[in-house]
């Protein structure tokens, strides 16, 4: 996951996006009655007009495919080189709340020119997301959001009391999408997608919460499959403390890799120094509400603050640029919030979250002292990082919900071909060993391979995972299952967003 920033507005809607007025025949989800859609009308994308636009007509909910529809945003870059064509390949960049049209605006900066050559790169915005319907919340309502992290149970009720009025308010201004929002139903647009392109197989890749709409995919429309790359998984099997759990292991994982690269690495300003006395002295500091916030000396950063620095700047990682900040930090250096990457974004929730990841995630604490419970242990498991704070604030978004509509069950896929399922071991958000539980649900049609870096996100993390993936993509081939990609030191400049153009989305999207 990583810090999310909430999207105060209403729709992104482009004037280039039109909807198609032929109609073509989609078959529904097995059991339910067929239903017919528009074709999508392309035209070229008002910000990339060599990218092409259009909308896909789409029922809100397919248990009633004659009733209300939506528009679904959908985007083609066709091949380079026609003449060398495999098919079409459905990208998403995660989220909840990636937008995967504009994932495929910079699709040619992304994947290799082998694959831009030879897929047509298809972008959607999945349902409640962008210019997909989208989850709407008032801003009053957003802007007065307690702190995920209550002290008091008075605190716990108050969050719980104001996540009803959220979740109250989004159902109203986004009407019915936001019941119907989660990723089984994604999964069903993505195969209407197929059909509206003429394709018998589609080739899809995706990467962190985009995992969860591939393995969804893959269990209802396996036959469907040519190709399927899964990159940093979730693990959509997870109860509530064994996926805050998880979360916090990852997450102390990450501070730990960041000291280690203090010890061998002479650019960090604490090289030869003993940094984890240092930051537990600073963790004691912000406990006792010592630490101001060098953008700002009347505002202090607590140890969940510090904590959720170690995780975001993992995502590259950062590991100077984040030992530098936490230099000027220490120093009391004043500077502007934007200078400290790490603590850019407020730990606050994208208009999506609740419609989406709380219909997938049946996440949900019911009392001050199952809260308690569940805090004691991943503060246990991650002392210098205070747990996950993405792990902690994806929990805390549910509570007060009503059950998920698409809760957690054990991954089972029976006919699809073999799937690319892929991981860093030192992955910040979607632990490594989401990956392991996964990839052991599906053994039988998935080859695990592990990145042994650091990082989110694994498809060009070396010429190792490169080759892998493309290969894969291009001809099938798949390596041998636990096959290892060696770690690649990161350069030592690197920013808290990866080098690489990334679609920044959600708490488990790629950065």
């Amino acid at each position: 996951m990583q810090p999310m920033v909430r999207a105060f507005g209403a729709a992104i809607a482009s004037s280039a996006l039109v909807l198609g007025a032929s109609q073509v025949a989609i078959a529904a989800p097995e059991g339910q009655p067929e239903f017919n859609v528009g074709a999508v009308d392309w035209k070229p994308c008002e910000e990339v007009p060599t990218v092409e636009c259009g909308f896909l007509e789409l029922p809100i909910d397919y248990a009633k495919p004659n009733g209300e529809k939506f528009q679904l945003a959908v985007s083609r870059r066709k091949a380079n080189d026609p003449s060398q064509r495999i098919g079409a390949m459905v990208i998403n960049p995660g989220g909840p709340g990636g937008s995967g049209v504009d994932f495929s605006f910079g699709a040619d900066r992304y994947f290799s020119k082998e694959i831009v050559d030879k897929f047509d790169v298809i972008g959607f915005d999945p349902r409640g997301v962008a210019r997909s319907a989208p989850i709407k919340c008032s801003a009053e309502v957003l802007q007065r959001q307690p702190s995920v992290y209550p002290k008091t149970r008075a605190e716990f009720d108050a969050l719980v009391t104001y996540n009803k009025e959220l979740r109250a308010d989004c159902e109203k201004q986004s009407g019915p999408i936001f019941n119907n929002a989660s990723t089984d139903e994604v999964a069903q647009d993505i195969d209407a997608i197929r059909r509206a392109l003429g394709e018998k197989k589609i080739n899809y890749y995706g990467i962190s919460y985009g995992t969860i709409m591939g393995q969804h995919y893959a269990e209802k429309f396996g036959r469907n499959i040519r190709a399927m790359i899964i990159d940093s998984n979730m693990d959509h099997s997870l109860g509530t403390k064994q996926f805050l759990d998880s979360e916090a292991r990852t997450a102390e994982d990450s501070f730990n890799e960041w000291i280690k690269w203090n010890d061998r690495d002479a650019s960090s300003p604490f090289h030869g120094q003993d940094l984890r006395k240092i930051w537990k002295d600073l963790l004691a500091k912000a406990e006792r509400g010592e630490v101001p916030a060098p953008w700002d000396p009347n505002a202090k950063l607590t140890p969940e603050d510090l904590g959720g620095g170690v995780v975001s700047m993992a995502y590259g990682p950062s590991w100077k640029g984040f030992a530098d900040q936490i230099k000027q930090i220490i120093d009391g250096t004043q500077a502007p919030k934007a200078a400290f990457s790490a603590f850019a974004a407020e730990e606050t929730f994208d208009n999506p979250f609740p419609g989406i990841f709380c219909n997938d995630y049946n996440l949900r604490v019911s009392s001050w002292g199952e809260y308690q419970s569940l805090v004691k242990s991943e503060y246990r498991i991650a002392p210098n990082t205070r747990g996950s704070s993405l792990g902690h604030g994806a929990m805390m978004g549910c509570v007060g919900f009503p059950k998920a509509t698409n809760p957690q069950h054990p991954l089972k896929i029976k006919n699809s071909p073999k799937i690319l399922l892929t991981n860093a071991k030192h992955d910040p958000a979607t632990a490594y060993e989401w990956a392991v539980n996964a990839h052991r649900q599906s053994r039988d049609t998935t080859v695990f391979v592990t990145y042994e870096g650091w990082g989110h996100g694994v498809y060009d993390r070396s010429e190792c995972t490169l080759k892998i993936n493309n290969e894969y993509l291009v001809s099938l081939k798949l390596p041998r299952n636990g096959t290892s990609c060696a770690a690649v030191e990161p350069p030592a400049e690197a920013s808290i967003m990866s080098a690489k153009p990334r679609v920044p989305a959600g708490p488990f999207s790629v950065r």
